[in-house]
């Protein structure tokens, strides 16, 4: 191999990609708008849920039962109404994502030791808000249960408060969240998008790189010339890996600063193993841009084969152990997965090369496998 000759093909390159606008900005502005557009706006906390209220008993009990909902951060209240009549249109503009009813007699009842009922109507059109607005409502219903049997015990049999609880609740439920103490999903999501940009970015790029050479024809130059498929490839490519691997940090410093995700492990490591998930996301266009001749159709195959994998086979909106099994295995097929173990083992968790050493060693295998493909495939005699 003649560097002379790589080192010729890297600075054509290099002086293609500054001369072209549009292709600069694709090069460094596309991967950073990607990542904060999608990081910006995707999220799971599920908080400020505006509800309504009919209290059709209109007491002490029900106005105390009513503000551990209105005082919670998960809900915002939006005012009473008068009948249910006018819950329907709330509900079905999207006003409001659920309201309480309140049924009468409701602070008798309790007061007699009857029971009681509260019904809830929630906006079922997104199931995953839904079922997360149901769990804060039983939840809130649960601790008043539990507050009004503490609070029945102490005047009725004239014992302490924390002889009631024991009583109430001999079994208590201590949750300690570990890793992501906060439950913020900005934390895992801007850190997964990590994985997602540059799984987008880099074949992208490479794919458009080597075909604009075929479609403006420049790239006869190449096949009548004395340089080596090899040369040419670590040549033209050369640029888009140093790209991308600036990329690398300042995604990582965004990730960081912006987002406020805390990075908890090796800098050194997961610096190491996201170059080379560049170098193999790298031999994804390279590979793309033998299938193609013209750049929309470039376009439209790397969508195709990197950024459906990496948004729904990587684990990265929905967990992997809750797929089928045919989908199971179609995930371990992708180097997403594996670099989003790493990515999410290292911000949060604190992970390093003794726990993660096998998705590196997926990663070093599928570069490996998409390179040797792709110089297979290169011919410096054109195809008809």
């Amino acid at each position: 191999m003649n560097f002379n000759r790589v080192w010729a093909v890297t600075y054509k390159e290099w002086r293609e990609i500054f001369r072209d606008r549009l292709f600069f900005a694709m090069a460094f502005v596309l991967p950073i708008g990607i990542f904060l557009a999608v990081g910006f706006g995707i999220s799971f906390d599920v908080e400020k849920i505006n509800f309504a209220v009919l209290d059709q008993d209109n007491t002490a009990t029900s106005r105390n039962f009513l503000h551990r909902l209105m005082d919670s951060r998960y809900f915002d209240y939006k005012g009473h109404v008068q009948s249910e009549r006018e819950l329907d249109p709330l509900l079905a503009d999207s006003d409001i994502r659920f309201a309480i009813i309140i049924p009468p007699r409701f602070e008798e009842q309790l007061l007699s030791g009857q029971t009681t009922s509260v019904q809830s109507l929630i906006d079922g059109v997104f199931p995953y808000r839904a079922e997360v607005a149901k769990g804060y409502i039983s939840a809130i219903i649960a601790n008043f249960n539990e507050q009004s049997l503490v609070t029945h015990s102490v005047s009725k049999f004239g014992i302490t408060k924390q002889q009631a609880m024991a009583q109430v609740s001999p079994v208590r439920l201590e949750s300690r969240y570990l890793y992501n103490q906060a439950l913020r999903s900005q934390w895992s999501i801007s850190s997964g998008f990590m994985m997602l940009v540059l799984m987008v970015a880099p074949p992208f790029l490479t794919a458009l790189g080597v075909v604009r050479e075929k479609e403006n024809g420049s790239i006869y130059n190449i096949y009548a010339s004395t340089i080596s498929r090899s040369e040419f490839i670590l040549g033209k490519l050369l640029p888009y890996l140093l790209i991308s691997c600036l990329n690398i940090i300042i995604l990582w410093w965004l990730v960081m600063t912006i987002f406020g995700t805390p990075f908890k492990g090796h800098p050194f490591f997961y610096y190491l193993a996201s170059v080379i998930y560049v170098i193999c996301t790298t031999g994804v266009g390279l590979v793309v841009s033998l299938l193609v001749r013209t750049q929309v159709a470039a376009v439209m195959l790397t969508i195709v084969i990197s950024f459906i994998p990496a948004m729904l086979y990587s684990g990265l909106l929905v967990p992997i152990e809750s797929m089928g099994t045919e989908t199971q295995i179609e995930s371990h097929l992708f180097p997403t997965l594996y670099f989003l173990r790493v990515t999410w083992g290292s911000f949060l968790k604190g992970l390093g090369w003794a726990e993660l050493w096998f998705d590196v060693a997926a990663l070093v295998f599928y570069a490996i496998l998409l390179w040797v493909i792709g110089f297979l495939n290169f011919h410096k005699r054109p195809s008809e």
